[in-house]
């Protein structure tokens, strides 16, 4: 039978974007590139990415000729999926995919699914760990910073791949079915995105949505939201919890994670023999022992790997000691949700950076999760005002803004003292200041290396 011609429109000029198309001339397909910014230099952009150079390409206004030619449009994470073009090319019967979709067709072999609010980019970096211990063959790739595309054309059936899934990525996927899935949490975040928190919960759910009998699907068993959802599925799950002793899942109980099933109790490891710490840590290492053992690895491997694991960067990161004062960059802490976790890993007095773009959260948890731990609150960004009137209804009032990143800097290490601590954890996303938080977390770092003592 003779294959349908298709025509791929490939929707933003981000690393997502440059490998889908990358990926889509490999397999000979029809591609079009398409950056609704209309101030990108293509001839730049072509220059720095000698491998699109002959692929057709189109900045700011897409013409009607294209887009009536495509067949599948490929859009890149960033890119909203009710944006009126995309809104057109479904109506005219053009599939909507993205880059997760897009490489789970073209890849091969198992893949292990991570999505959640928090906690996604340390579970899926030790999830990554532990299976090579037992794989050959293992990818980590996604929101971690690896796109799926980039690892797919190499990709065999012995390949194990990890991914994290972000949310705007679940948008658009429409066979995607991981044979391990997890969901560590879900707490508000992206609304500005999903418009709805129903609709942000049904995006992260879907992760789910394409499983098959034999899979498996991790849940938190604290996220209520997620223990209801879990009654729904028809294939395994799997609870874990912080804050209780399961009859059937694994949980944490006075330093020590324990998995109960089938009748029997094991001690999976003492969280004394970790490398990272908290509550939140803990929840990421029991998703990430159920994973890899729903993927055939030993309980021996899978706690060689654990007590092996470091934090990841930009993950309440220590940096340095400046005249007795701790720096800690928490620049992943892009919603109030994680940057409580940032505030409850610090045991001394903290000076706080927060602020950024504003993803239309609400920050009185974060403000009340202070404690009297923060004594001074820098603020920068565009939520800077908005935090600001939050910190005033709550009765705190040690809060000052500032201009710039470096200013923030300044003003905390000008007030902090011995035996304090300095955290970059903005309960905010980065865009408007810096590209993306990795950034964010590289130049404070850089930054307060080079402090007088």
């Amino acid at each position: 039978m003779t294959r349908v011609a298709e025509k791929y429109l490939v929707i933003g000029t981000g690393i997502s974007g440059i490998a889908a198309c990358n990926l889509l001339q490999k397999h000979q397909e029809k591609v079009v590139l398409f950056d609704g910014n209309e101030q990108l230099d293509m001839v730049a952009f072509k220059s720095k990415n000698p491998s699109l150079a002959d692929v057709e390409m189109y900045v700011g206004q897409l013409p009607e000729t294209v887009l009536k030619s495509v067949t599948t449009a490929v859009l890149s994470p960033g890119v909203p999926t009710d944006l009126p073009m995309i809104n057109d090319m479904r109506a005219r019967g053009v599939k909507i995919s993205g880059e997760i979709q897009l490489a789970y067709e073209m890849g091969a072999g198992q893949v292990v699914a991570i999505t959640g609010t928090n906690g996604k980019t340390t579970t899926t970096a030790l999830t990554g760990e532990i299976m090579r211990r037992h794989f050959a063959d293992v990818r980590v790739v996604g929101n971690i910073g690896i796109p799926y595309t980039k690892e797919a054309e190499t990709m065999t059936v012995e390949t194990v791949t990890v991914a994290e899934i972000s949310s705007f990525q679940l948008e658009t996927i429409s066979t995607f079915a991981p044979h391990v899935s997890a969901i560590l949490n879900i707490t508000p975040d992206h609304l500005n995105r999903h418009h709805t928190m129903e609709n942000y919960i049904q995006a992260k759910e879907d992760i789910t949505k394409y499983q098959g009998v034999n899979d498996v699907t991790v849940l938190n068993y604290e996220d209520q939201v997620l223990r209801e959802f879990g009654k729904t599925l028809k294939h395994k799950v799997v609870f874990f919890s912080s804050a209780q002793k399961l009859e059937n899942g694994l949980y944490y109980q006075d330093g020590h994670i324990y998995w109960n099933r089938d009748g029997q109790t094991e001690e999976i490891i003492a969280v004394d023999q970790l490398q990272i710490l908290g509550l939140h840590n803990y929840e990421n290492v029991m998703a990430a022992v159920a994973m890899a053992d729903a993927m055939g690895v030993s309980m021996d491997e899978i706690r060689e790997a654990l007590r092996a694991f470091t934090a990841v960067e930009h993950r309440i990161e220590y940096v340095c000691e400046k005249r007795g004062v701790r720096f800690y960059n928490d620049s992943k802490g892009t919603n109030p949700d994680a940057a409580i976790k940032g505030i409850q890993a610090m045991d001394r007095k903290t000076c706080l950076i927060g602020g950024g773009y504003d993803k239309e959260s609400t920050y009185d948890e974060w403000i009340e999760s202070f404690d009297g731990k923060v004594k001074l609150l820098v603020l920068i960004g565009q939520t800077r005002e908005k935090i600001a009137e939050c910190c005033k209804n709550h009765g705190f009032t040690n809060y000052v803004f500032a201009e710039t990143f470096e200013e923030a800097i300044d003003k905390c290490y000008a007030k902090a003292e011995k035996g304090d601590a300095v955290l970059l954890s903005p309960a905010c996303a980065s865009w408007g200041m810096f590209p993306n938080y990795e950034e964010r977390g590289r130049i404070f770092k850089e930054y307060v290396r080079n402090l007088p003592e």
